[in-house]
């Protein structure tokens, strides 16, 4: 859909950083310019996170033009952002200065682009943003390590109010302020919200000056969006506590700058802040990018200055798919079940809208519990509830849901009470928001785990049967949801029985077998099928939704006769059906005479479009059906660049 966006280009910064002298009008001006970078960045990309970059702006904007010796230099201070959903207004400052190049701008999510959460390998970025709450911590092993090469840079970390759920901050804290690093400054972006709604309505952090000051630290408190009192602030930072750690609470509005996404615009009675993540709408992004201009340009008018000029882009922004979405349909699933199960509860990980509890809450309010960012607890508390003869199901998105609170979820598997783990987007897709936020090593983590199923349905009607497979089961089981929308060929499909350790065949072949698991493995094996008849190889792809479980007898039936087999995963392939399946065939000699490829990913996952991110790692339908089409005929096989219908199989000895 082309449509025209305006940015501000990075001689325009100069210049209004060159003429406007007044160091707070200075900074405000560059507050409101880089916003708008970061909106049309947003825009662009059809994703980012234009709240969290908002609130966070004039923070980052003083700390780069003001207070920080030679930032992203080898030996100047340090700045990094933990809670890392700023990322896109970070990126917007550092191209204005000149520490990215200016045509990142241009590439937020896009592979070979700036990634949609903090990555080192990004210029000027020193850590890689986790499943939240890991700065401090990382923040301190740099102090050690500069004190250790003898260098005394400061360094500071921008943290988050929902981020300071996660219980790793508080360990953090004491040993900083037992070692006095008086280098080290927190910085909260208090903007009262979280993913979904009020920290306040979830998790209150209560008296959060005096948690810091009982871990030994000195507290400061400023307007965020006041450049003056932040100035105050880290001039009395330095001056009354240079030789321990400082938080800085920087008050501000999630949002704010402008009032089309700013949380005090808010509806009363409105729970739900609608611009934490996603691309702004047409009317929305048209109306903020008039405030901010508004607000650059009455600086510049009461400087006698000239007012700014954008430049206009005529771009082809991407295209929302359409089809249903696993997680939303399971939501309903769920609500409808608990009118007639009443031990179903459900526990949240600040993720309602994303993972499809908003009926759910709606409906069942006594039975949801929203946890907030916090995994180890939420986990924990379900075990609880097991205890009690509830059937507790957890929500996150997957990679959060696995890793963290990993041992919690071994520690209910042998307590031997029925747990239900629902991990929305599972998998390689989406990939706009990087490695941290793309489930890939779920299944590995968790398929050794004692008395837990790990299950990925890929279409409706097996959805349905997967939930109702979760509600009776003894065992806990890993629901791992891709929430990517099911293609058409998939979401037709009719129910049918679901038995453990048993898959489902889709198309029908000759020798060669390729299992998959969830929509985006099964729809890219069903389009290497299509490409692979044009061929006259023909391709059974078989749906097989359970990770860790096979069935001998089922397997051994489907493998009669068979001379290829191809396991595709997207994810880590260690632990995975591959293994499963490998050593099934193996120790039953099942597999002799049987040529086996598994197919999963090896490295870290790229950042980018999907399209792109699954060409770059072979497991698009083009690439597989090279890589099968070359097993099966035993050379080496290349493609034409067509990549359409009329692609075609050459083959060279």
């Amino acid at each position: 859909m082309d449509r025209s966006l305006a940015w501000i280009p990075r001689a325009e910064f100069a210049r209004v950083l060159d003429e406007v002298v007044d160091p707070h009008e200075r900074a405000l001006a560059f507050g409101a310019m880089t916003r708008i970078n970061t909106l049309y960045m947003i825009a662009r990309a059809g994703s980012g996170h234009i709240g969290s970059s908002f609130s966070a702006a004039d923070v980052v904007g003083w700390l780069l033009l003001e207070e920080l010796d030679r930032p992203f230099e080898p030996d100047g201070d340090v700045y990094f952002s933990s809670k890392g959903h700023d990322a896109p207004g970070l990126y917007a400052a550092m191209i204005a200065l000149g520490h990215l190049d200016e045509d990142l701008l241009h590439r937020l999510r896009r592979i070979d682009g700036l990634p949609g959460h903090p990555d080192v390998g990004t210029p000027g970025m020193p850590f890689n943003t986790g499943s939240l709450g890991m700065g401090i911590s990382k923040a301190k092993g740099l102090v050690l390590a500069h004190r250790l090469a003898g260098r005394t840079s400061r360094v500071v970390v921008m943290t988050g109010d929902g981020e300071l759920q996660e219980g790793q901050n508080w360990e953090a804290l004491p040993s900083a302020a037992r070692y006095g690093m008086g280098e080290l400054t927190v910085v909260v972006d208090h903007n009262g919200l979280q993913s979904d709604t009020f920290v306040t309505d979830v998790s209150d952090l209560g008296d959060l000056a005096g948690k810091f000051t009982a871990a030994g630290w000195g507290v400061l408190r400023c307007d965020g969006h006041t450049p003056k009192q932040l100035e105050q602030a880290f001039a009395l930072r330095a001056a009354e506590h240079p030789d321990r750690p400082v938080v800085i609470i920087a008050d501000t509005v999630k949002g704010g700058g402008c009032p089309t996404f700013a949380a005090t615009s808010m509806a009363p009675g409105e729970w739900r802040y609608r611009h934490h993540s996603g691309a702004p709408s047409p009317q929305d992004h048209d109306s903020a990018h008039r405030e901010l201009l508004d607000t650059a340009d009455e600086i510049l008018r009461g400087r006698g200055l000239r007012p700014l000029r954008p430049v206009v882009s005529t771009v082809d922004l991407p295209v929302k798919p359409s089809g249903v979405r696993l997680p939303e349909l399971y939501g309903r699933l769920l609500t409808e079940a608990a009118h007639e199960d009443p031990r179903i509860v459900a526990l949240d990980g600040d993720l309602v809208l994303d993972t499809g509890l908003i009926p759910f809450r709606e409906a069942h309010p006594d039975r949801f519990v929203e946890c907030g960012i916090a995994e180890q607890d939420m986990v924990s508390t379900a075990g609880g509830l097991a205890a009690g003869g509830l059937r507790p199901f957890v929500h996150s998105f997957s990679c959060f849901l696995h890793a963290r609170p990993n041992e919690h979820i071994y520690n209910n598997a042998t307590e031997g009470r029925p747990v239900v783990y629902v991990g929305s987007l599972a998998g390689l897709l989406p990939a706009g928001p990087g490695h941290s936020h793309q489930a890939v090593r779920d299944v590995s983590a968790l398929s050794a785990v004692p008395g837990l199923t790990v299950l990925e349905p890929s279409h409706p009607a097996q959805l349905a049967a997967a939930l109702s497979h979760c509600r009776s089961t003894s065992d806990s089981v890993y629901l791992r949801l891709s929430s990517q929308p099911v293609p058409e060929e998939l979401a037709a499909l009719p129910p049918a029985p679901l038995v453990v350790g048993r898959g489902q065949v889709l198309r029908t072949g000759g020798r060669a077998v390729a299992f998959g698991a969830g929509p985006v493995v099964l729809a890219q094996l069903l389009g290497a099928a299509d490409l692979l008849a044009a061929q006259d190889i023909e391709l059974t792809v078989v749906d097989l939704p359970w990770h860790n479980r096979i069935d001998p007898a089922w397997l051994g039936e489907l493998l009669t006769g068979i001379g290829h087999v191809f396991v595709v995963e997207h994810q880590y392939g260690s632990g995975g059906q591959a293994d499963l399946i490998a050593r099934h065939l193996l120790e039953t000699g099942a597999g002799d005479g049987i040529a086996f490829r598994g197919v999963g990913l090896t490295e870290v996952p790229r950042c980018g479009t999907d399209a792109e991110v699954l060409a770059a790692h072979g497991m698009d339908a083009a690439h597989l059906a090279r890589q099968i089409g070359a097993d099966v005929l035993g050379r080496t096989l290349t493609t034409q660049p067509t990549g359409d219908a009329s692609w075609k199989l050459s083959a060279t000895n």
